[in-house]
This record gives C-alpha cells, structure tokens and sequence, in this order.
C-alpha cells in the first residue's frame, strides 16, 4: 500500500519562504512516476500547483511561477516544494500525489497560512 507523508508547513508572514516535504514509502514505481504538489483552500477544490516528471522535467501553474520551485530525490523517495515570495492566496493544506493522482494514496497534507 502506498503511503505518502507530507511535513514542513506552517504559519509564515506575506514575503516569508516554506520547503515541503512529501516522503513516499510503498511504491516501486516512484522514480519513473510524474510526482505533483496539489493544494485546497478552504471552500475550494484541490488544484495542481507543480508537477515533476520522473527525468526531473517541471511544469507549474501560473499562480506560482517563478515563486515555487519543485524538485525529488529518488534516492530518498522524496518530494519537495519550495516555496517563496508566499502570499496570502497561497494559504491551503498541501499535498502530494502522483500526476495524474491516485485516489487511494493521498496523504493527510500539511498545512500553510499566510498571515502577517
């Protein structure tokens, strides 16, 4: 069973800078997996900020472009995100998942406020 744990969020003042964590345990198939960090905000549908391919390829949304930098280590079977420049809009519990994402591994999520 796949089992994903993300950690590193937390409360953080506009301007300020988050790195996200998403440890994956269980998948055989994680280095050749497109990985992706995905948020919900309150009231909101959960949206695909980041995406990494297995070749280290990156793709973002338009929201965090620039901001946001993905990247993995295979090795470890670990994602990160990091984030700067973080802005109020970008309050939300974090996740990571596979791109296109599996209903059954999503992880609990971590969650990032924005709040001077």
């Amino acid at each position: 069973q796949v089992r994903r744990v993300e950690s590193g969020g937390g409360l953080v003042q506009p301007g300020g800078s988050l790195r996200l964590s998403c440890a994956t345990s269980g998948s055989i198939f994680f280095s050749t997996n497109a990985m992706g960090w995905y948020r919900q905000a309150p009231g909101k549908q959960r949206e695909l900020v980041a995406d990494v391919t297995g070749g280290g390829s990156t793709n973002y949304a338009d929201s965090v472009k620039g901001r946001f930098t993905i990247s993995r280590d295979n090795g470890k079977r670990t994602v990160y995100l990091q984030m700067n420049s973080l802005k109020p809009e970008d309050t939300a519990v974090y996740y990571c998942n596979t791109n296109p994402s599996n209903e059954k591994s999503w992880g609990q999520g971590t969650q990032v406020t924005v709040s001077s």
